[in-house]
């Protein structure tokens, strides 16, 4: 899955509409496969997936590429291929075990409110907004206000985060002590790195110091992660900010450092079809996250496969493979020069096993911890007064360090976020709860993580004694997103190497394990493993 809480943004750089009672309401139904199984499989090539005569002397081509997975990942490696090497790879399919495509991106809509029950928003970085236009979703971008406060919980207050380096010597978050702390680490005046693979709250406890890690990345990796920042790994989580330190001997000079060589190796010039965000912000679609995969999956058509469940993956003796499938028209095998699996590592272990048991056991390891979304929506006037700016609840929305007594992970202030996201005079809240830390959601009733959450928000948002919530959604993910703990890249590299091994050259790993959670990091991480499977069919064709 990726990114819940999207709040990059603190960086010094998630269809039944639920009953209001939440004593009485049901998660919505998960999607069932439905199979008519046959006793003989037909072996299916991309003319006849495309409704076309078959030629070739009774042989059929291959497709040159079949991804397995359509969620974000798997949709985005389709679409960089089909935009940017379709001469190299004209045939791919895309299939997906369930009925429809998006993955974990689930947008709802009813009674005048949309949300989301999966991922929220999305960095409008140049690849991202790439994606965008090649849809043709230019003109449903929304962007948030990049003005719009940030806040984090310390000591029952909501604090705003510094939006820019001006704000550092006036926000109450961090004291003076801290703050100096935080500014001598980054100029290099802290411990040298240690000889080991370092956590994240390593890192920035000997970087910046205890009040940085404690107030603002303790609280970051809870809502971009879930995860438990003494365990998730500063390389492998927030690998540009490691990197920093090992280029430029700190922070800053590493930050110094890489400014230098922007201005040696300038980029090229950016594409004029893409928009320009104005300042730090994230992005949406006027109807929503899902936007994004309909639109992908309706340009490629009926090289999108539904309710197509790979049984099993064969590397055939001539080169290429052949993926066998339980789909509503029974027994499909599918022939193919590559293949690319976007589906979560554990899904991938088991099918991957009979070709590779050591990159199986690899994949294996890979932990997603649980999570719920939890959509409520309370009347304006039970926002506390002092949460008001001119009137409104402004701002992206509020993480809670696990320290400061409260169970949810953060909330996203949804209606003020994006426009149409709820009916006049009310407010649409986001509510993330569980993680590494609190697996124990998984056995609560939907009725307790709404009370949860309802406890907390009374806490520091909304009036203790306001009405009950309205409540739209309550989503709980057993495995949500995958922890980039300590030795995560040896674990992945482990995988690659012992599919390399044994000679599956062609069979590519990507998705959210791979490119990083965050939605953004999914669509970067699409083209490049794009860049890797046009770089292995150009080898394929000159065999």
């Amino acid at each position: 899955m990726t990114t819940f809480i999207d709040f990059s943004l603190l960086r010094p750089t998630t269809p039944s509409l639920i009953p209001s009672s939440f004593s009485k309401f049901s998660t919505p139904r998960p999607f069932k496969l439905r199979c008519s199984l046959t006793e003989e499989s037909a072996t299916i090539t991309p003319s006849k997936l495309n409704g076309e005569a078959q030629s070739n002397g009774g042989h059929s081509a291959a497709a040159d590429c079949v991804i397995v997975g359509g969620g974000i990942s798997g949709l985005c490696i389709a679409q960089a291929l089909a935009t940017k090497h379709r001469d190299v790879a004209p045939n791919v399919i895309v299939t997906e075990a369930r009925d429809r495509v998006g993955g974990n991106i689930t947008t709802l809509e009813r009674d005048g409110y949309l949300w989301e029950e999966g991922p929220n928003s999305f960095q409008p970085s140049d690849p991202m907004l790439t994606m965008v236009v090649d849809s043709g979703l230019k003109e449903d971008l929304v962007l948030g206000d990049p003005n719009a406060p940030r806040f984090v919980l310390w000591n029952g207050k909501l604090r705003p985060v510094p939006g820019k380096p001006t704000d550092l010597p006036f926000f109450d978050l961090m004291s003076i002590g801290g703050k100096l702390r935080a500014g001598f680490g980054a100029l290099g005046l802290r411990p040298p790195p240690p000889g080991h693979e370092e956590s994240v709250e390593e890192f920035v406890r000997r970087n910046l110091g205890d009040e940085v890690f404690e107030r603002l990345i303790e609280p970051f990796c809870s809502g971009v992660y879930a995860g438990d920042p003494s365990k998730l790994s500063m390389k492998a989580a927030f690998g540009k900010v490691w990197n920093l330190e090992q280029t430029g001997g700190s922070i800053i000079g590493g930050t110094f450092k890489t400014i230098q060589e922007r201005r040696k190796n300038p980029k090229p010039p950016r594409d004029p079809r893409l928009p320009t965000p104005k300042g730090q912000t994230v992005g949406s679609f006027r109807k929503g996250l899902a936007m994004l995969p309909d639109a992908i999956a309706t340009r490629l058509g009926s090289n999108v496969k539904l309710s197509w469940k790979l049984a099993s993956v064969i590397k055939l003796d001539s080169g290429g493979y052949s993926l066998t499938y339980e789909t509503p028209e029974g027994l499909v095998s599918l022939l193919s020069k590559s293949v690319v699996f976007t589906i979560p590592s554990h899904i991938a272990s088991t099918l991957l096993h009979p070709l590779s048991a050591t990159a199986a056991d690899a994949l294996s390891k890979f932990y997603y911890p649980p999570v719920a979304a939890v959509s409520v929506s309370y009347p304006k006037e039970a926002i506390r007064p002092e949460r008001l700016i001119d009137g409104e609840l402004k701002g992206f929305g509020q993480l809670h360090p696990r320290s400061q007594g409260v169970e949810t992970l953060g909330t996203i202030y949804s209606s003020s976020l994006f426009p149409n996201r709820a009916p006049t005079g009310r407010i649409l809240l986001l509510n993330y709860i569980g993680g590494t830390t609190n697996p124990g959601i998984v056995s609560k009733t939907e009725s307790e993580l709404v009370e949860a959450v309802d406890r907390d928000l009374r806490k520091m948002l909304i009036n203790p004694n306001a009405t009950d919530p309205l409540v739209l959604g309550v989503r709980v993910w057993p495995q949500a997103i995958p922890q980039f703990l300590i030795g995560h890249f040896d674990i992945l590299d482990a995988a690659r190497d012992a599919l390399k091994a044994k000679g599956l050259q062609g069979l590519f790993l990507g998705g959210n394990y791979v490119s990083g959670v965050a939605l953004g990091r999914c669509v970067e991480g699409a083209y490049e493993v794009a860049a890797e499977v046009t770089d292995f069919l150009s080898q394929y064709a000159n065999k």
